[in-house]
């Protein structure tokens, strides 16, 4: 290509922006070793290791200088970095790269020459390279932008490699497997591989934010705004070798838009066919000067709620599925029960008037408690984001950040788990339906007299860092520190006070009492004021870190630079509760959670050494390089104790475009606060359960909830062995593949959901199970402050004792595969990019307690499927674009009915088309158009049981929010 033809083309400005696949891994790498020099001969060096063509007129380079550039990196990113502080920008035409001048090239060219250098890749402390062994991938802007997705949470929990089980929005309130209950205020989590949310360390810019839930158990996703953010960088393997604690399934990287310069102003809008609305707007503003750098970003977002009457499939009864009817049987009008009969009171009256002869005998009352309620809350997100980087003198950088959101919540919730009230006959209202006058037994709901129970709630988060980087030749030299605290506070409204009921029961005014004889509408308003009840909980989560570390070139080898990373560590985490509790007792309760432990301390230090074994003049045939990678953490824990985690990295390319993988490490994770309360917060129940191996089909078992004492902390071991692909001779082709095993040790976790089939299922649950249980158990459980027995069981009827209790409970050996495919050919005059990435998992074994049969729990309920897969299609040209993606759930095995049930797969469609009004470097506006659910699937039935309720779909798999169209509107300016 001549240079009268290069200056046509950009001149028309038709060229295709240089983009990475979706989700792509980190695949492609090669060895760079580029110093600091004139910039052509830079070009010409980078264009020989990665095999691309790089077109430039010579008045572009003659007077520039590259940065340099060191280790292993993907082409893109190593161009990237070459270019950084150029003032050139490099674009795709006709298959080749060429550079050209961006418009404030001038600003740009002042930043300093090697502020590329001050990179560091997910995975590793050493600047400059990526982690040896190990499997990242990235998720960048345009990918971004592309899916159509609008939130942070909806585009990391769109990786294969994630589990929708756990603390989530969709999850809160339609069960507690996976610790969903520990989400106090409807936050977003990640579980990589379903190992669990507080498994998989979230970093934003390497740093760790605030942790949300009860017991601070994981990184909130919905706190983090997607216009502030640049790219997610997804580590695969264990990691606390690099990070500490919690990196056990992986690390998620949330690289925010710190380099970001014009102005760029965002406007969605969308609908789930008119039964949710979301609107976000967002502002973002960048300026750099030879000074330095800032950036700052706002987002709003208003999302409305989802009501349960919106879908069909969740409801209590699941009989139009063919499926049983688990409706709840406290309706409204109520059930009295006496003398072992059930009477239905009859609707369309007060109870003012009401004659025993009207009641229905035999009959109940049902009531489908999820009718009423919602499935996601209305949301309203404030998040406001600034960062700067300043060059303070020659070789001396500062570094800030600060992160402030608050969110706002409000949902139509599940009733609390009811309980049958006692009616004597004292009340006025009081029907006696045989003549016994003996005190009722009524199952009543209040939904009529009270309203429909809230949960309203907001929560703030606040995340600062600052670091000062002295540079010292080719080394640095880095101090900075952090600072995180997020805060949630919920008040439930509207949930009956049980005593304040019971004392109106009791009153024999007809004027005061409270009448349950009818359909909740002839009550005195006074008297219904009186009996209303709440909660009040606030949670307080707060971090402060110091960091000091360097890291830089140690010897020179033929193959390169060995590089090395050390570093020291201080954190200190805090968590408190605080209650107003007003449902039990005549008079609000406080409870400031005495028993949670105090602040944590947390002392570490790491190093980290990269080697080049083979490369460069070394390299042969079958042997192009070859990098070998070490790196240890110790870790002192001022509750749990001190830990020690080393992780091996190998990475061999036997020739060019092809390199083969491997890594093996330890991880941890430390119990949270909650975890660490001890048997203070206890139940033991002395109850009635169903045992098929019982002459009468019922047992009598003590069942322990609540904290297990002296729970540890997790253990874990993993290693991973891969390769990927990208030949010189097919450029557009990209592909990555990693098979990895996890042997998790000492899960802190619980069955407690399931605790009424454990004796149905003692292949499951059998070591969860004492039977026959030793007297010295019964004796010591039995004279517990926390026992209770309203049975009045004595210790010669209980047979059993089920331990439903938080403690290290598990054992996971699990296994799998995760793959990346990816070919982008200039097609019609465009780029087509067509590929799939998903997981496999091939077994997940758990040994459910010491002693437990080891079950294969892969593919079923509570458990991630075999499958899962996301496919993509699109085509750009120009400004114009369109992306389509398909994404499959596998079907599974529903394992508590029995017998288990068959749960079929999930394949939805995703959509974008978008079109780009002027240049992509200019002012411009990009108009985009984006559906997901594009055909409106609904989620597989599933008969989903949980203690307080039922569901006809399993959130853990699916969700229910339906086809969703978008409107949004980009303008650079």
């Amino acid at each position: 290509m001549n240079r009268m033809n290069l200056a046509a083309l950009l001149a028309a400005g038709s060229s295709i922006a240089l983009g990475v696949p979706s989700a792509g891994a980190q695949i492609g790498e090669a060895g760079y070793d580029i110093a600091a020099q004139r910039l052509a001969d830079a070009l010409r060096e980078y264009s020989r290791v990665s095999g691309r063509d790089v077109i430039a007129a010579d008045e572009l380079v003659a007077k520039r200088r590259s940065t340099a550039v060191h280790g292993r990196l993907a082409p893109d990113a190593a161009l990237d970095r070459l270019l950084s502080g150029t003032g050139l920008i490099a674009e795709r035409v006709d298959g080749a790269l060429v550079l050209r001048e961006r418009k404030d090239a001038r600003l740009a060219h002042s930043a300093p020459s090697d502020a590329a250098d001050a990179i560091i890749v997910t995975g590793t402390r050493i600047r400059g390279a990526g982690p040896v062994g190990s499997p990242v991938t990235t998720i960048d802007r345009p990918a971004i932008d592309r899916s159509g997705l609008t939130s942070v949470q909806q585009v990391v929990q769109s990786l294969p490699q994630n589990f929708g089980a756990g603390p989530n929005e969709s999850t809160l309130g339609a069960g507690t497997r996976n610790g969903a209950g520990a989400n106090g205020g409807y936050g977003s989590s990640i579980n990589l591989k379903g190992l669990g949310a507080s498994s998989t360390l979230v970093l934003i810019d390497g740093m760790r934010p605030a942790l949300g839930g009860l017991g601070g158990v994981f990184a909130d996703l919905s706190m983090i705004p997607l216009a502030a953010v640049d790219r997610i960088e997804v580590l695969g393997d264990g990691a606390s070798a690099i990070y500490g604690a919690d990196a056990v399934a992986g690390v998620v990287n949330l690289r925010l838009r710190n380099r970001f310069e014009g102005a760029e102003t965002t406007l969605t809008s969308g609908t789930a066919d008119g039964d949710m609305t979301n609107l976000l707007a967002s502002q973002i503003v960048g300026h750099r000067w030879s000074g330095g750098h800032v950036v700052v970003a706002y987002q709003y977002e208003d999302r409305g709620r989802l009501a349960a009457a919106k879908r069909a499939f969740v409801t209590e009864d699941l009989r139009q599925f063919g499926g049983p009817d688990f409706r709840s049987t406290y309706g409204v009008p109520g059930t009295i029960y006496v003398g072992g009969l059930a009477y239905a009171i009859p609707a369309g009256q007060g109870g003012t008037a009401l004659d025993p002869a009207d009641l229905v005998p035999g009959a109940i009352n049902y009531r489908d408690a999820r009718a009423a309620t919602d499935i996601l809350p209305e949301q309203r997100t404030h998040s406001l984001y600034s960062a700067g980087e300043f060059f303070l003198t020659e070789g001396l950088t500062l570094r800030a950040s600060l992160l402030a959101t608050r969110r706002s919540y409000e949902k139509v919730a599940l009733p609390e788990s009811s309980t049958a009230l006692t009616v004597p006959v004292s009340n006025p209202f009081c029907v006696d339906p045989d003549g016994s006058a003996r005190p009722l037994s009524l199952r009543y709901s209040f939904v009529n007299d009270l309203g429909p129970e809230i949960d309203r709630g907001r929560v703030t988060g606040l995340s600062a860092a600052a670091t000062v980087e002295r540079e010292f030749g080719r080394w640095r030299l880095a101090i900075g520190g952090g600072y995180g605290r997020q805060v949630e506070r919920r008040n439930d409204l509207n949930v009956p006070n049980r005593a304040r009921i019971a004392q109106a029961l009791a009153d024999p005014d007809p004027v005061t009492a409270l009448n349950l004889m009818g359909n909740g509408s002839a009550n005195n308003p006074a008297t219904i004021a009186y009996i209303r009840g709440g909660r009040v909980a606030t949670t307080h989560f707060e971090s402060r870190s110091a960091a000091l570390r360097a890291d830089g070139p140690l010897l020179t080898l033929p193959a390169g630079d060995i590089r090395v990373a050390i570093g020291a560590e201080y954190r200190r985490e805090h968590y408190r509760a605080r209650s107003l509790t007003d449902v039990s007792t005549l008079v609000p309760v406080e409870n400031r959670n005495p028993e949670l432990p105090g602040p944590r301390h947390v002392r570490s230090a790491y190093a980290e050494i990269n080697v080049p074994l083979v490369g460069g003049e070394t390299a042969r045939a079958g042997l192009r390089r070859l990098d070998l990678s070490l790196a240890a953490r110790i870790e002192d824990y001022s509750d749990v104790g001190t830990t020690t985690n080393p992780k091996f990295g190998l990475r061999w390319e036997p020739f060019d475009g092809v390199a083969l993988r491997a890594s093996y490490g330890t991880s941890f994770r430390a119990p949270s606060f909650e975890e660490l309360i001890g048997p203070a917060v206890s139940l033991y129940l002395a109850t009635p359960v169903a045992d098929p191996t019982a002459p009468s089909g019922v047992a009598n078992v003590l069942a322990l909830f609540g904290y297990a004492p002296d729970i540890r902390p997790e253990k874990a071991t993993t290693w991973t062995i891969g390769a990927d692909v990208s030949p010189r001779a097919l450029p557009e082709l990209r592909g990555s593949i990693t098979y990895y095993e996890v042997d998790y040790r000492d899960r802190i976790g619980t069955a407690n959901e399931d605790f009424a089939n454990f004796l149905n299922r003692r292949d499951i649950f059998g070591g969860l199970v004492e039977e026959p249980p030793s007297p010295e158990s019964l004796a010591f459980y039995f004279g517990q402050p926390t026992f209770s027995n309203p049975l009045g069981l004595a210790l010669d009827d209980i047979s059993a004792i089920l331990d439903g209790r938080i403690r290290n409970l598990s054992r996971i050996r699990q296994s799998g595969l995760d793959f990346d495919l990816g070919f982008a050919p200039n097609v019609a005059g465009g780029t087509l990019d067509i590929g799939v990435a998903g997981s496999r998992i091939f077994h997940i074994n758990r040994e459910l307690a010491v002693g437990a049969p080891t079950v294969d729990i892969v593919g079923t309920l509570a458990s991630p499927s075999k499958w899962r897969l996301r496919g993509r299609l699109g085509w750009a040209r120009g400004g114009f674009s369109a992306s389509g993606f398909a994404n499959y759930v596998g079907g599974y095995r529903n394992q508590l009915p029995t017998p288990a049930q068959r749960v079929g797969s999930w394949t939805t469609i995703d959509f974008q088309v978008a079109q780009r009004i002027g240049r992509a470097d200019d002012r411009h506006v990009q108009l985009a158009l984006s559906a997901t659910n594009l055909f409106d699937s609904d989620p597989p039935y599933v008969a989903n049981r949980t203690n307080t309720s039922a569901l006809g779909y399993d959130p853990d798999k699916a969700n229910a929010i339906g086809r969703m169209i978008s409107l949004s509107a980009k303008f650079r300016w």
